[in-house]
């Protein structure tokens, strides 16, 4: 990889891309005003998170190219005419390449409807309204890859209500899936000191890890911020204003020392997580953490999570399981989160 290569971000590759090499096809073919042109979807560089070794696969020329309205076919035909016009690379990357999810040597030039392009990441099309299931099984990732990428066309402004209909969860939604968050803290942070109390060291990290997991959500969800997969997760988290005070008490949560060193950690977040709740005006508990019963370890406070349930007035929020809160709460497999089908049909978990 050369050093030129190496120092332009997907972001600037597709800017350019666009501007030199689609927007003048487009232009012959289309009437002005009638698309937009984004990178969006999968990728690093749509979170602006790519680097060096993000360019070893699925990284080069890619645009989304959003229609309004299109006519019928229209999709196509603009698919065909940008294969047959665009070039075979394009400032030294190639133009078409296959990617890990098409061996097909083509141009990765998405060309969508607005409806598509929402429904083929989050399984359903938002600017139609969404029922509180519908929020709770969208994943962060899968709402970053709908709105967090650079736009650079949108004269229709085919994009804003996307935007607009995912800028956040609903309140009573909100108040929901946090309320499950703390349930799940909760229901597993005195088992740091037990398992570790029996000899189960590895058991007792397990469980600080998974914690510090769930608490990074909360993070997540108290700064009204999506979070992005695995791999960005941490890298997100240090860019919340609640990161860097969280990050050394995690740290400690996550530390070799004893169980009273990570549960110790773990506490001292949860009472910052309470602290930043409490300036944002929601409810909360006299304290985030508590004796669990009558041994010696500690726990989640339950009223966090009963304070917030009890706020919540939306009867069909009020009706949903408590504590399953959100796919992503009560799953991490990769498989299941990563299909918008299978999040959909996962939408029957929140029935009784």
């Amino acid at each position: 990889m050369s050093e030129a290569h190496s120092r332009v971000s997907g972001r600037e590759l597709a800017e350019h891309f666009h501007r030199e090499a689609v927007r003048p096809i487009l232009a012959e073919l289309l009437p002005p005003g009638s698309w937009a042109a984004a990178r969006l979807g999968s990728g690093s560089d749509v979170l602006g998170l790519d680097d060096a070794v993000s360019q070893d696969h699925d990284w080069g020329c890619r645009l989304t190219v959003v229609l309004t309205a299109p006519r019928a076919g229209s999709v196509d035909r603009i698919d065909e005419a940008l294969e047959r016009a665009l070039p075979g690379s394009f400032r030294g990357r190639p133009v078409r390449f296959a990617t890990t999810w098409d061996p097909q040597v083509r141009h990765r030039v998405e060309v969508v409807t607005a409806s598509d392009l929402a429904v083929s990441r989050l399984g359903l099309d938002p600017t139609r309204g969404l029922q509180p299931a519908d929020w709770l099984v969208l994943t962060g990732q899968s709402v970053l890859e709908v709105t967090a990428g650079p736009i650079f066309e949108d004269s229709p402004g085919v994009l804003a209500p996307l935007h607009a209909a995912l800028r956040w969860y609903p309140h009573d939604v909100w108040l929901y899936v946090l309320a499950s968050g703390w349930s799940r803290l909760t229901q597993e942070m005195p088992f740091v000191g037990r398992a570790a109390d029996v000899g189960d060291d590895i058991g007792s990290h397990v469980l600080s890890a998974r914690l510090v997991r769930d608490v990074m959500h909360l993070a997540f969800l108290l700064e009204r911020r999506w979070p992005p997969y695995a791999k960005w997760l941490g890298t997100a988290f240090r860019d919340l204003p609640l990161g860097p005070p969280l990050a050394p008490t995690l740290e400690e949560a996550l530390s070799p020392g004893g169980w009273r060193l990570r549960e110790a950690g773990l506490a001292t977040a949860l009472d910052q997580l309470r602290e930043r709740q409490r300036e944002l005006g929601l409810p909360v508990a006299a304290e985030a953490v508590i004796p669990f019963h009558d041994r010696p370890y500690r726990t989640a406070n339950p009223e966090m999570a009963t304070a917030l349930v009890a706020a919540i007035t939306d009867p069909e929020v009020t009706a949903l399981p408590v504590g399953l809160g959100s796919v992503e709460q009560w799953s991490d497999n990769v498989d299941l989160l990563t299909s918008p089908v299978r999040r959909m049909l996962a939408r029957a978990l929140y029935r009784d």
